[in-house]
């Protein structure tokens, strides 16, 4: 890399968690960084889950390179055994980070598209020797073109949910049916949202952790509004290893989330539906969504529809440069057998860095959760990892970003997710956790004194 494109700015895509965490390790490696948010604040989408309570403590939240930026300040990291909600997460830390970065970070900031400077994806002749080209759309309408030394895409999945259809596509009516059909955790301590579901019916799609965190809330709510109830939806059976980790899991607050659920099956707050996958979601004739099944089976009607099956990864603003990912997670390619869902669900990741993150265009790293394209284990610690390690290479220090060092909690829960219609005598024993038995109606409540999760956290066996 010549002299001229080495004082050019790294551009970092998004101000979340680890997004401010890379901007903190490079301005510690002499580096400048620019950080690109599309929200109008730092943080914009932990906000939009301010609600919701982690499973990680404080001492898992912050990275070591964003407390030294901060430490002249007087900010001092909260109590490391406590739990913090998302807003908490985004008043305490975030937004303190991003001030301390001040014109580091730009909100309201979309970044539309990056390429190499004047080589499309085609172009072979010296294209590494090109500084990136950065499109960006501001929140006024103006856009600018940024050129950078190297491009950190931490933009996250947050803002591409997946749809209700099994087959990873919207389900037949879904977009039709859209007034009625939510893709986020409620926050049913909002009046106007309380209002929405309380005394109704709603269905709630996916395994993850997000649905026992919804499932959770559902259950406080029936506690107080009479005729509340929720219909689970589950894609394969249930077994053991639904419920994740359970006393196993390292991280004690996402084991409670799968026991007290498991605990609770005979409460009769919801009533789970197993083997179900959503073909269409009609109408009766009140306009209340029909959930309609592959096989023919026909729910009844329910009145809401939350549709909590993972997130993907927005990558159409990156199709100029030449990606590794795989074609399956939409991970990079060295990145994905250590984390793919198909092959094993434990919370542990072996170490990576920046190695692992590489593309075929140098200079170019996908991280935090961006990085694990679908799968469904992210932890932030990992983000904060991986971007000290890109930073590190970013400085040229290669021994320090070789020597990555990250033991993650585990799930408790190991062996792989077994083959997708495996026969239902299989068990998590055996080493599979998603075996699906027939299909069977069984009873879900949760308590209402349970910390609850994220996205950004592990949520156990087999996502959705």
């Amino acid at each position: 890399m010549n002299a001229a494109i080495e004082q050019l700015p790294v551009v970092v895509v998004g101000a979340g968690p680890t997004g401010l965490a890379a901007a903190a390790h490079l301005v510690e490696r002499g580096i400048e960084p620019l950080v690109l948010e599309a929200g109008p604040t730092a943080a914009a989408a932990v906000r939009e889950w301010s609600h919701v309570r982690l499973f990680s403590t404080w001492g898992e939240l912050t990275d070591p390179a964003a407390e030294k930026l901060l430490a002249p300040t007087g900010w001092t990291r909260p109590d490391a055994k406590t739990y913090p909600t998302g807003g908490d997460w985004a008043d305490r830390y975030l937004q303190p980070l991003a001030d301390v970065l001040g014109d580091r970070v730009r909100t309201g900031a979309r970044v539309t598209g990056v390429s190499r400077a004047g080589r499309d994806r085609i172009v072979d002749a010296d294209r590494d020797a090109q500084p990136f080209a950065v499109h960006v759309t501001y929140a006024d309408g103006r856009e600018e073109r940024i050129t950078a030394r190297a491009v950190v895409d931490a933009s996250g999945t947050w803002a591409v949910p997946s749809p209700a259809g099994a087959d990873g596509l919207p389900a037949l009516g879904e977009r039709a049916a859209a007034d009625r059909i939510s893709y986020r955790v409620p926050d049913l301590a909002d009046p106007a949202v309380r209002a929405r579901y309380a005394g109704r019916r709603t269905a709630v799609i996916g395994s993850g952790a997000s649905a026992f965190t919804a499932l959770a809330s559902f259950a406080a709510l029936a506690r107080e509004e009479a005729d509340t109830k929720a219909v689970w939806i589950l894609r394969r059976g249930l077994s053991g290893a639904t419920f994740g980790g359970g006393s196993a899991d390292q991280l004690p607050a996402r084991g409670a989330l799968g026991l007290a659920a498991k605990a609770a099956v005979d409460e009769g707050h919801a009533d789970a539906v197993t083997g179900f996958r959503t073909q269409a979601i009609e109408r009766d004739g009140d306009g209340r969504p029909v959930l309609v099944a592959e096989d023919g089976r026909r729910l009844d009607p329910v009145d809401e529809v939350i549709v909590l099956t993972g997130l993907r990864p927005d990558l159409s603003f990156l199709d100029e440069l030449r990606l590794g990912l795989d074609d399956r997670l939409q991970a990079p390619t060295a990145l994905a057998p250590l984390i793919d869902p198909n092959q094993h669900s434990c919370g542990t990741v072996y170490p990576h860095g920046h190695r692992e993150l590489a593309h075929p265009e140098q200079g170019v790293y996908l991280v935090g959760m961006k990085s694990y394209g679908r799968a469904p284990t992210f932890l932030a610690l990992t983000g904060y990892e991986q971007v000290r390690s890109v930073a590190a290479a970013l400085a040229g220090d290669l021994d320090s970003a070789d020597r990555v060092e990250l033991t993650l909690p585990e799930t408790g829960v190991c062996g792989g997710s077994g083959l997708y219609d495996a026969p239902a005598t299989q068990s998590a024993d055996a080493g599979g956790c998603c075996a699906p038995p027939a299909p069977q109606l069984v009873q879900l409540a949760a308590p209402s004194a349970l910390p609850l999760a994220t996205e950004q956290s592990t949520g156990g066996c087999c996502g959705s």
